[in-house]
């Protein structure tokens, strides 16, 4: 079998904080005397669970704490250069980091300011690894809509590649039970009029009638997630025709409780019904696996082989927002993996 650390590919699904590395944690921590919940020290990585309300209020407690520690804008750079090194590491050859710049603002002036500080962080990150990357702002749901349109204006100014831009997605993120996702449609009509590839959350703790949802009244290009619209064959076949990508966490589905093990989760069933499927990690810092980990781990769960892999790594790359000149050169590279 050949090393999937050398399989190029895209991440398209990073949470900003949740790409802390366990190490930087703990060390910003005990910088500034933050105590942190014992599910981060010695019993990391946490055992999490999603199944009801309090599962997840659990969850987000400890991604609130992680948060925390991020004090200055040297501590979000070293977030973005690690993250963007981590990748590298694991073959990554593009990046899009999602950020939700309002639970930042209160200590780094603002939404304008946190955003900036971020793309400028993640232009650095950049040129320092070789790493293409780009930023996906992410409202969230449990905030008022309102605050998702103001989001969706601020993407829109910094929207496109190239010096002072680099805002390539607009999202919804969050418990997918809460909220209404109708309500965020303007918000999503602000971005799809400023070209923004639209990549909300949806079909991981709702069912299937909340993806149909997502593509209804968000205009859904991707899915954060998107698994269990394998509960619906006619949902399943709208995504596939509609070339929908399901950006799929098997690690953090399994847990959250989405899934009892890995083998369960239906990577399978998506292929087979000719879904664009882009593996990504979700939260490392709360799941404990990056991004060669959910290749590793879908490899050994349903015993695929290198072609399979590889087109995986294929359907990440255009799903992606890389220009088409860099998606050309990652597919050539995987086609090299795949000869070697």
């Amino acid at each position: 079998m050949r090393d999937l650390r050398a399989l190029p590919k895209a991440h398209l699904h990073l949470h900003f904080t949740g790409s802390m590395r366990h190490a930087t944690l703990l060390e910003l921590a005990e910088r500034d005397g933050i105590r942190l919940p014992e599910q981060l020290v010695a019993e990391w990585p946490p055992q999490l669970s999603a199944a009801d309300e309090k599962g997840w209020f659990r969850f987000q407690r400890l991604y609130d704490v992680a948060r925390s520690v991020l004090r200055t804008e040297a501590d979000v750079r070293r977030l973005v250069r690690e993250a963007a090194e981590d990748d590298v590491a694991d073959g990554g050859r593009w990046l899009e980091i999602q950020v939700d710049p309002s639970g930042y603002a209160a200590r780094f002036g603002g939404i304008t300011a946190v955003t900036e500080l971020v793309l400028d962080a993640v232009a650095d990150a950049s040129r320092a690894t070789g790493l293409g990357m780009a930023v996906v702002i992410a409202a969230n749901r449990t905030r008022h809509p309102m605050d998702a349109r103001t989001l969706a204006r601020l993407a829109a100014q910094y929207a496109g590649l190239g010096p002072g831009k680099g805002v390539v997605g607009f999202g919804l993120s969050n418990d997918e039970r809460r909220g209404t996702t109708a309500d965020f449609a303007p918000a999503f009509r602000i971005a799809e009029r400023a070209g923004l590839l639209l990549a909300p959350h949806g079909g991981e703790l709702r069912g299937p009638d909340h993806v149909r949802t997502c593509l209804d009244a968000l205009h859904a290009q991707r899915l954060g997630h998107g698994v269990r619209s394998t509960e619906d064959p006619a949902v399943l076949a709208r995504v596939a025709a509609a070339g929908v990508a399901l950006e799929v966490c098997p690690t953090s589905n399994v847990a959250l409780g989405v899934y009892s093990s890995l083998s369960e989760v239906p990577l399978p069933l998506l292929l087979e019904a000719g879904v664009t499927v882009a593996l990504g990690a979700d939260d490392p810092l709360l799941f404990g696996s990056r991004l060669h980990g959910q290749y590793a781990a879908m490899r050994a769960a349903h015993d695929l082989g290198d072609d399979r892999l590889a087109e995986l790594a294929r359907m990440s790359v255009r799903a992606s927002a890389a220009p088409e000149s860099t998606k050309a050169e990652i597919c050539a590279a995987i086609d090299a993996w795949l000869a070697d």
